[in-house]
């Protein structure tokens, strides 16, 4: 979610200058949480049934109807969604059909009516290779990621880590792949910024689902004289977890489920201690602040493939959360402060790169939807661009 509204922000403040139309475009998400997040100008939220991933795979998170039916109840939506925008750019965030293929039928209906383009976006790490080759044949596999998209745009610095060579895309879709860059600098300001009385550091735990286990450990390391700890617990942390953590917490902690602009709190501090989520981690590259990574090692190895990688570019420190004691990490905090790291040489331009792909291959699909002889969809999405102004985007 968080990705793809940074997206969305690029795509709204970027497409203009480079293709003569505004954008006006929709998110889909399935989580409620998403409508509580600011979209720019001309975009508004889609919010789907939403599904939670257990050890048997995907269910339900609130509706008690067959997982099958939820699928056929998503894929209605979608379909009608996308057949009633019309929009010239699609853009699906990392599972290509989305939940058991969800996805695939709105797609091959949107591209054969006419002018548009459809990309899919990968974070820059998926998982162990041979985990990521094996989802990628659950979901089609190569051959229909050729049929059903135009390029994929890997978020991410192939210095750092490259997906194609460590085998985590197939080969075989590789000439679609365009590396952006990490989605790191200039990602959209949120609406407040909570003021901490002295110098902090800060330990965020992503949605905090999981996070608890890293987040009990900060709380209970001890603060160098004068400093302070923020610690963002997540919103989706159960009661009893963040409840658990302000009963451990030593004097100087500040405790929040949430921030709603995490950058400037991040920018802001001495140092940094994060789980190693993709948008975590791009917030923090675009910072100069010492950071120590504990990735999740449960479900995917994304995270820890996602540390190691950018520890070894020398861009932060890694360590396990076995091992890590709140002695160590206040070890680690005594050494750090003070210090500052330089991650200029990464790739951190993603939101600007991504707008300029986008308008690489708008410029075709606009141009046909200009022309007359494209049909009926496309006579319609002319119309309504001329009316508009705009260029039409579903994320």
């Amino acid at each position: 979610m968080r990705r793809n509204l940074a997206l969305a922000h690029a795509l709204t403040n970027q497409l203009p200058y480079l293709t003569g139309r505004n954008v006006t475009g929709i998110l889909i998400s399935g989580t409620a949480l998403a409508s509580g997040f600011d979209v720019p100008a001309g975009w508004d939220w889609v919010i789907l049934p939403g599904v939670d991933k257990s050890p048997a795979g995907y269910q339900p998170r609130s509706l008690t109807v067959p997982m099958q039916d939820l699928v056929s109840l998503r894929a209605g939506l979608l379909e009608s969604v996308l057949g009633g925008f019309l929009p010239n750019l699609v853009v699906v965030d990392r599972h290509a059909t989305g939940i058991h293929h969800e996805l695939e039928a709105a797609l091959r209906r949107v591209r054969s009516a006419g002018p548009v383009r459809t990309v899919l976006g990968l974070r820059e790490i998926l998982d162990a290779p041979a985990a990521a080759i094996a989802e990628w044949e659950r979901e089609g596999g190569a051959p229909l990621v050729n049929d059903l998209f135009d390029a994929i745009w890997v978020y991410g610095d192939p210095a750092v880590h490259d997906p194609l060579a460590a085998g985590e895309i197939p080969l075989s879709v590789g000439k679609l792949v365009r590396y952006t860059g990490y989605l790191a600098a200039g990602r959209p300001a949120g609406p407040g910024h909570i003021t901490m009385p002295v110098p902090y550091f800060l330990t965020t735990v992503g949605g905090g689902a999981d996070g608890h286990a890293l987040a009990a450990v900060a709380v209970a390391a001890d603060l160098p004289p004068g400093m302070g700890h923020l610690v963002v617990a997540g919103p989706q942390m159960p009661a009893d977890q963040l409840s658990d953590l302000r009963r451990r917490a030593v004097p100087g902690v500040r405790i929040v489920e949430r921030l709603d602009d995490m950058v400037p709190h991040l920018a802001g501090a001495r140092a940094i201690v994060s789980m190693g989520g993709y948008n975590t981690v791009c917030e923090i590259m675009s910072t100069n602040v010492p950071a120590l990574i504990v990735p999740r090692t449960r479900a995917r190895s994304e995270q820890r493939i996602r540390a190691a990688s950018l520890a070894s570019a020398g861009y932060l420190d890694y360590h396990e959360i076995g091992t890590l004691t709140p002695e160590i990490l206040s070890g680690w905090l005594a050494g750090r402060l003070g210090t500052r790291v330089d991650r200029r040489k990464a790739r951190l331009d993603g939101l600007v790169r991504v707008p300029q792909l986008a308008a690489e291959l708008l410029q075709p699909a606009l141009q046909a939807a200009a022309s007359p002889a494209t049909g009926a969809r496309a006579a319609g999405a002319h119309d309504r661009s001329e009316r508009e102004g705009a260029a039409h985007a579903a994320v």
